[in-house]
């Protein structure tokens, strides 16, 4: 459905120029001379890359309706990630690709969010905050602050780490999965 440029909000999934967009800061602008137009601020919901576009205040705008859907992370299988819909329990494949970065944070049973665009998944949003087990990571060394006082630590999925030097092999930690950055120990 083709919305007038003057009903855009923020949150609002939109097609342009090929791609699904969601709309993440909008401003009307009315100059002293000239006609009023708007400069939206849109999130591409397939690589997150984030633009500005101006529209004139006669333009339409396609509302895209974006679907989400509750899966839980099964396997990787030539680099086919595979997920369970929670709702009818049918086997879903996403490719390594919608995944992207959001891949080494991948466990077996994670329960994620995907969006999908006419039977296409475009994306997967995982947990804000999730806990690993640490598989390797140095012993930390009693009273060496001179490296800001963090290690390198390799946690179950395979992703590296910055921790605390407190933080010991075996230890489970919560992990912000949007920055991949150390939380607090979940111990």
């Amino acid at each position: 459905m083709a919305l007038a440029i003057n009903e855009v909000k923020n949150g609002l999934t939109v097609f342009v120029e090929g791609d699904v967009y969601i709309i993440i800061d909008f401003q009307h602008v009315k100059p002293g001379k000239g006609a009023a137009f708007v400069r939206v601020k849109l999130r591409n919901l397939k690589n997150d890359n984030v633009q500005e576009k101006t529209f004139r205040g006669d333009d339409k705008i396609e509302e895209a309706y974006v679907e989400e859907r509750k899966l839980q992370f099964l396997y990787l299988s030539d680099d086919i990630y595979q997920f369970m819909d929670q709702e009818n329990y049918e086997e879903v494949g996403i490719s390594r690709e919608s995944i992207d970065e959001k891949a080494k944070f991948l466990k077996d049973n994670l329960d994620v969010i995907a969006l999908q665009y006419k039977d296409q998944i475009l994306t997967v949003n995982l947990p804000n905050f999730v806990e690993y087990n640490i598989v390797h990571t140095e012993p930390g060394i009693k009273g060496d602050t001179a490296k800001s006082g963090t290690k390198s630590a390799e946690i179950e999925t395979g992703a590296i780490i910055q921790v605390p030097l407190f933080v010991n092999e075996g230890d489970r930690i919560k992990v912000d999965t949007r920055t991949g950055g150390y939380i607090e120990r979940a111990n």
